[in-house]
């Protein structure tokens, strides 16, 4: 049995190493590691890149140029928790630049990747013990599309 850390595996159909490089210009506590290539033995074009390592927030990821075979979808998502709102716009705008913008804080950025951008406080709010509170700001969780804290809190007081 192992006890080391996992990697996430994504795959890509060529845009590995861009979109590598893409996370860690919106990430700051990012880095890029090994960059493997494809050789004459294929299946991609020799020198190639087949596969790239890259961490982001001290989770481990390669990027895999895999082929058209496989796309993301919604059933795989990443979490962002936002220490508050500027951190909230900021995640939403990176990385729904080129992508598109979904409900209840989701979003698929350029590669179809998608991502939960995440106030931290939101799962207090939703899962408060009075249920008229947490129906309130479940209700208008589901109306927005990028979260806007200072709503989720007006509806959580009932304003």
């Amino acid at each position: 049995m192992t006890d080391k850390p996992f990697t996430t595996c994504l795959w890509f159909d060529g845009q590995a190493e861009e979109a590598a490089n893409h996370y860690l210009s919106i990430f700051e506590d990012g880095k890029l590691g090994r960059i493997g290539r494809y050789t004459e033995a294929g299946p991609g074009p020799a020198g190639s890149v087949l596969a790239v390592e890259f961490e982001i927030n001290g989770q481990k990821f390669i990027g895999l140029n895999g082929g058209p075979q496989f796309t993301f979808d919604e059933a795989i998502s990443f979490q962002i928790h936002c220490a508050d709102q500027d951190e909230v716009d900021y995640y939403w705008r990176k990385l729904s630049d080129g992508g598109e913008e979904g409900p209840c804080g989701w979003l698929k950025d350029r590669y179809g990747l998608s991502w939960q951008v995440v106030p931290d406080e939101l799962i207090d709010l939703i899962s408060d013990p009075d249920p008229v509170k947490a129906s309130r700001t479940t209700a208008a969780m589901m109306a927005m599309g990028k979260l806007d804290i200072a709503a989720l809190r007006k509806a959580y007081a009932g304003e």
